[in-house]
């Protein structure tokens, strides 16, 4: 009997153990579906993590320190059902072996400088390019690639540091930048970008995440209702080099000062849209740089959910995925399909260092860069 009661002793023990091992296994798994430990890896002898933001009302925001980027955030729809937002990959190891955007921080510069040249006070500067003859997204080795250092972390934000040294990709100086992302109360990802240098230089950051309010991203976003504050765009020549115009939206398929779905005119047969396969331009915000007053907002009728976004940068840049083809697969396997998504990048304009009609994007020693982005959550 002794023998018996230890049997049955061990066994519930070990039974215990087992409940106590799924727990730990379960609580490893993000409200997204995401396990951390498939981000547990190292680049350059620097350390890959994932961080889970979470508010009080049950929102989630997935970080990963490479590239800084956002691999996933949950919302709720009308009914309170929790949904993935954001396109991404599941684990570190697609994002190092695909060349992409998904979610991350981009540096030193969004967008082309053309001919992979500027010149700032009377020194001409020899970038790296890698679009043909031009430097796009900081050059081949961009702040999307990084290992960034965590510098705090708690329940709803986490801060990030990357130092980009003097002469990377041709840029001048020694670039800091403090990079964080907070999950507020109020169901908002606020993204806040501070930078300092110790030389003359220029610099443009901003978020790169490709958005479905729907929550399935296998959805195209055309359905999706839109609108922009800005009386005006910066055009493309047949290239998609900007012109350095500034030209009206007004009767033209860039006026979404009021809203309409994102599909009813993106296939017009016109120069500007033909370049780029669909809406991939820079608006000129009305906003006067106050990131208070709301630069967009995007509208899914079908779940409910809204997503309005204010900045203190003049432009937004929206991008519809019209290259997205399948060919990437994402998160709970999808294969993301064309126009499954769109991204705003709060922004300076393309090839403002060449273009001095653009606001100025030049950087002194002495001076701190700042910029915030918030994307705000919300039902309708």
């Amino acid at each position: 009997m002794q023998n018996y009661n230890k049997i049955i002793t061990i066994i519930s023990y070990v039974f215990i153990l087992s409940l106590i091992g799924i727990s730990c296994t379960q609580s490893q798994i993000t409200q997204s579906g995401i396990n951390p430990n498939d981000f547990s890896a190292q680049l350059d002898n620097q350390p890959i993590e994932l961080f889970v933001l979470k508010n009080k009302n049950g929102a989630e925001a997935c970080i990963t320190n490479y590239g800084a980027r956002v691999v996933s955030l949950m919302t709720p729809d009308r009914n309170g059902q929790y949904e993935d937002i954001v396109c991404g990959f599941s684990n570190i190891d697609d994002y190092l072996n695909n060349k992409q955007n998904f979610g991350a921080t981009i540096g030193r510069y969004i967008g082309r400088i053309l001919n992979a040249t500027f010149t700032l006070d009377s020194i001409t500067y020899q970038l790296s390019p890698n679009t043909g003859m031009h430097c796009a997204h900081g050059g081949t080795v961009g702040f999307a690639t990084k290992v960034w250092s965590v510098q705090s972390f708690n329940d709803n934000q986490l801060t990030l540091t990357l130092l980009s040294p003097d002469g990377e990709n041709g840029f001048p100086g020694n670039l800091n930048v403090v990079l964080t992302y907070t999950l507020t109360d109020n169901n908002e990802l606020d993204i806040k970008y501070e930078a300092y240098t110790d030389k003359p230089t220029v610099i443009n950051l901003s978020h790169h995440s490709f958005f479905n309010l729907s929550g399935n991203l296998n959805n195209s976003i055309e359905n999706q209702e839109l609108f922009i504050n800005a009386d005006y765009y910066t055009p493309y020549d047949s290239l998609k080099c900007v012109t350095g115009e500034i030209l009206e939206v007004a009767d033209t398929p860039f006026d979404f000062r009021k809203p309409h779905v994102i599909g009813e005119r993106i296939d017009d047969d016109i120069m500007q849209l033909n370049v780029t396969k669909g809406y991939d331009h820079n608006w000129v915000l009305n906003t006067n740089n106050n990131e208070n007053t709301l630069a967009a907002r995007l509208v899914d009728n079908e779940s409910g959910r809204t997503m309005e976004v204010y900045t203190n940068e003049p432009g937004l840049h929206v991008f519809t995925a019209n290259g997205h083809k399948g060919a990437l697969i994402g998160k709970n396997n999808i294969a993301y399909p064309k126009r499954n998504s769109i991204c705003f990048e709060t922004q300076h304009f393309a090839d403002s260092p060449n273009k001095p009609n653009f606001p100025s994007t030049v950087l002194r020693p002495g001076e701190v860069y700042y910029s915030r982005c918030i994307y705000k959550f919300g039902i309708e």
